[in-house]
């Protein structure tokens, strides 16, 4: 993504925090998983959705109105000693030619530059909670200045939670976003599709999720998230990702899977039979899920709200499980009473952007927000009976059905932006071990 993109985000982020205020962001810290070996390194997404700037050990400072410089960070140090065992680092100097600081400082130099920057402010905007490591310094930092007590000594007035802001701005995507986001939905699809074409009795789990890894990384992605390849009574279980299961004739498979690109996130779900044929069981869910898809899918349209795709989600499978006999009563009943829940207890969607389950509030107040042109959003209904579940006919017990697209809200309706992975159960068979 080009700097002039996280320039603007900059630019629209100051105005809001305005003269007086002072925004601090740190970045991710690296994590150990045992011993000496570190999880893969992944920036903090709000931190990256200003700065652009990738590495660890990062500070950004936003100080609109500041005569000597609005936007500050403090990175590591070029260390030749370091960088032959990690790889290479920005340093202070290019930050600024990079990644268009107005100056940059080492890290190290935090504690005394950073605290002279507050001082000068009535407000912090802070994502308090996010960091706790890092709020401890940054409440240390506010308490010194406090207890120093000298004349012509200030301290902030108040703490203001950043994130409302930027998760706010998060939320509308830009033409460049939404490229990522296509990009990331393409080779996702393309994933899907060469393990769809791969599968068949007999390979296990974790050889599917192999697919997709070797269709991401070859491709310089990585996943955006653990891959759920749930076969038969696995399918049933909604964040399954153990992925070690031998698949046998008969079953379903629900893979829910997606890869990260430039930071962006694609969220796909597809559910087939692992000999390529559904029984007629299979297809009956299958089909019951697909129609709450299509009609999840009508509503979503500018100026309709949050909950109008699941709802239309919820009329379609309590119709069709009505019709299969495993739900009683009326409609009205079903809905009023939430029984479909034992089958489909999950939302129909949620945001998505640089986080999977991205950022941004549902309800404004009191009401469900409105959709509006740059949302993304997944639409993913589902029915799981579990294969345990004596309340219902043998036959259907073990059967789990996820269909999941990501789509992008438009000024005149949306576009799937995972359209050409097919849904169609007659396209779906005749893909599924097809080797193509």
């Amino acid at each position: 993504m080009k700097p002039a993109e996280f320039g603007k985000r900059r630019r629209q982020l100051m105005r809001m925090i305005g003269r007086g205020g002072v925004g601090v962001l740190p970045a991710a810290p690296a994590r150990v998983r045992s011993r000496d070996v570190e999880y893969p390194y992944r920036q903090d997404s709000d931190f990256y959705y200003v700065t652009g700037f990738a590495e660890p050990e990062a500070i950004a400072v936003l100080a609109p109105g500041r005569p000597t410089g609005e936007y500050i960070l403090f990175c590591r140090e070029r260390d030749p000693e370091r960088e032959t065992w990690d790889g290479a680092r920005t340093g202070p100097e290019q930050a600024v030619a990079l990644f268009g600081a107005d100056d940059a400082f080492p890290i190290g130099d935090v504690d005394e530059i950073l605290p002279g920057i507050l001082e000068q402010a009535e407000r912090v905007y802070y994502s308090m909670g996010a960091h706790p490591e890092f709020d401890a310094r940054l409440i240390g930092w506010v308490t010194t200045l406090r207890h120093r007590g000298s004349p012509g000594t200030h301290t902030p007035d108040e703490f203001i939670a950043l994130d409302h802001l930027l998760h706010d701005l998060r939320l509308y995507k830009s033409r460049a976003e939404t490229a990522a986001m296509r990009r990331a939905a393409a080779v996702t699809v393309a994933a899907h599709r060469r393990a769809m074409a791969c599968c068949r009795p007999g390979l296990y789990e974790y050889e599917i999720e192999a697919e997709f890894l070797h269709e991401f990384h070859r491709h310089g992605m990585r996943p955006a998230y653990l891959p759920i390849v749930g076969s038969g009574p696995n399918a049933c279980v909604l964040h399954y990702s153990t992925n070690g299961r031998q698949m046998r004739a008969g079953d379903l498979l629900l893979v829910d899977a997606g890869c990260e690109h430039d930071f962006y996130a694609a969220d796909v779900t597809r559910t087939y039979p692992v000999s390529g044929r559904f029984s007629a069981e299979q297809r009956a869910i299958y089909e019951i899920v697909l129609e709450a898809h299509a009609a999840a899918l009508q509503a979503v349209v500018p100026g309709n709200h949050w909950d109008q795709p699941h709802d239309a989600a919820v009329a379609a499978i309590a119709r069709g499980l009505r019709r299969l006999g495993l739900l009683d009563g009326t409609l009205a009943t079903i809905r009023r009473t939430a029984s479909y829940r034992r089958f489909f207890m999950h939302r129909t969607g949620h945001w998505l952007g640089m986080d999977v389950h991205d950022v941004g509030d549902y309800k404004v107040g009191e009401q469900w927000r409105m959709l509006e042109p740059g949302m993304v959003l997944t639409v993913e209904p589902g029915i799981y009976i579990p294969p345990g579940d004596r309340s219902v006919p043998a036959r259907w017990r073990g059967i789990g059905v996820r269909i999941e697209d990501d789509v992008l809200v438009t000024p005149t309706g949306h576009e799937v932006l995972t359209q050409s992975l097919p849904r169609d159960p007659d396209a779906v068979e005749a893909l599924v071990g097809s080797g193509a």
